[in-house]
């Protein structure tokens, strides 16, 4: 049913004018605009240890974000995501906080884009100039295997890095750690690519110093050598094997300290001040420039529905297909058809790194408990904090309250950005 100009004004003010609005509205401000909140009824109770009295209850119907980290689902959530991300990577690149030091600065540490091998030729908007040629099976099962060419990746750069030390491969975690961080990206035709910042530590982690042989062009061969031998063969499907690999190009780039003026310099190198943006915005994509599904696709004829290009189509179709098949039912192609058969985290770390997208949630939930705290007079080892929630439903109600929200949400962005904008110019 079309909604007319007049019927959708109509309705707007109704819902500005309603009794419950300026409560509805808060609630919404207070998950930052999220487009798909989490409706929860319940209560928030704080008492008196001691003396059991009730100092603080707070009950009734209250909104949580969906916490998607997709920037097409809802960009409230996602704009959280990638602060968190950013703080991730900020960390393990210039230590200071969350528990790194300020010396993993002094480190061994590039920046390295694994791509993806050709499939077929594409045009500029990353699509096959040949449909009927293009290689949609590798296309798959690459995107379906990229996380496991990283992992045999760093264990094969492990052996490199030894291999130029002159240790044993099995003494290695004695004299240095490999520490690091990525983040994948789908290139325009669908393909998983990865970004990282490589680290080489001692063998504590972010707190010891790399030992002595390690240098940055050390690091840089290893990386090429290890690069050029990770294969892996896939079962036999229709009389054919695949030998997956990553594509001929890479990118290595050595990064410079904080106080680099540029993000790049003329040597190529880049400046950790700014890195840590830039990769932090990979983990909010979707799956290209032109989305697929944001939500698991539930039959072959689901994936006929959806507005998106005639590749990305024919690349779900072919990993709904292959989900079908016995030996590939470790990869779970249809549970990851809508990703295109990456079934990988989006962001994901070396434990030494830095700190863990837990703790700083934690840290976040803690600073808020102690606030609240603060304000009724009392500190944690005083009270006992009951939280008892059920959900209800999720979303919001009507088209204008989701209008409303993402409208809270890109006011929220525009005046983040302004702020930012501000601080550098100072």
């Amino acid at each position: 049913m079309v909604r007319t100009a007049a019927a959708v004004v109509d309705r707007y003010q109704r819902r500005l004018h309603a009794t419950d609005y300026q409560r509805w509205r808060d609630q919404v401000e207070t998950t930052g605009g999220c487009t798909h909140p989490v409706r929860m009824t319940g209560a928030w109770t704080v008492t008196d240890t001691a003396t059991s009295e009730v100092l603080a209850h707070r009950g009734g119907h209250v909104m949580v974000p969906c916490g998607n980290r997709r920037e097409s689902v809802c960009a409230a959530c996602s704009d959280r995501y990638a602060a968190d991300a950013f703080h991730l990577l900020r960390a393990g690149l210039s230590g200071g906080t969350k528990g790194v030091p300020e010396h993993v600065t002094e480190r061994p540490r590039v920046f390295l884009t694994l791509t993806a091998p050709s499939f077929g030729p594409v045009r500029d908007d990353g699509q096959p100039r040949f449909p009927s040629r293009y290689d949609y099976t590798g296309h798959v099962l690459f995107n379906a295997h990229a996380g496991v060419l990283w992992h045999r990746f760093v264990t094969s750069l492990r052996r490199h890095l030894a291999k130029a030390a002159g240790i044993r491969v099995r003494e290695f975690g004695d004299h240095a750690r490999l520490s690091y961080a990525k983040v994948a990206e789908y290139q325009r035709r669908g393909a998983i690519h990865f970004h990282a910042v490589i680290r080489l530590d001692g063998p504590d982690g972010a707190t010891d110093q790399a030992p002595a042989w390690a240098t940055p062009d050390l690091l840089t061969n290893a990386i090429h050598a290890a690069h050029a031998q990770v294969r892996i063969t896939t079962p036999e499907i229709d009389g054919r094997r695949w030998e997956l690999a990553w594509g001929k190009q890479i990118d290595v780039r050595a990064i410079e300290p904080a106080n680099a003026p540029d993000f790049e310099d003329d040597d190529g190198q880049i400046s950790d001040d700014r890195l840590s943006s830039y990769v932090a915005k990979y983990a909010t994509k979707g799956t290209g420039k032109s989305e697929a599904a944001d939500r698991p696709i539930r039959s072959d004829a689901h994936i006929e529905q959806l507005r998106i290009n005639e590749h990305y189509k024919q690349l779900m179709r072919t990993a709904w297909s292959l989900g079908a098949l016995e030996e590939l039912d470790h990869l779970n192609l249809r549970r990851w058809c809508h990703m295109l058969a990456f079934r990988g985290h989006f962001l994901s770390k070396s434990k030494a790194y830095s700190t863990t997208f837990k703790q700083i949630r934690g840290d976040r939930r803690r600073f808020r408990l102690e606030a609240a705290l603060a304000e009724l007079g009392v500190i944690e080892d005083s009270v006992t904090v009951v939280n008892h929630w059920d959900m209800t439903s999720v979303g919001h109600r009507t088209p204008e309250e989701r209008e409303i929200a993402e409208g809270i949400a890109q006011r929220r962005r525009d005046t983040r950005k302004h702020r930012h904008a501000t601080e550098r110019k100072d």
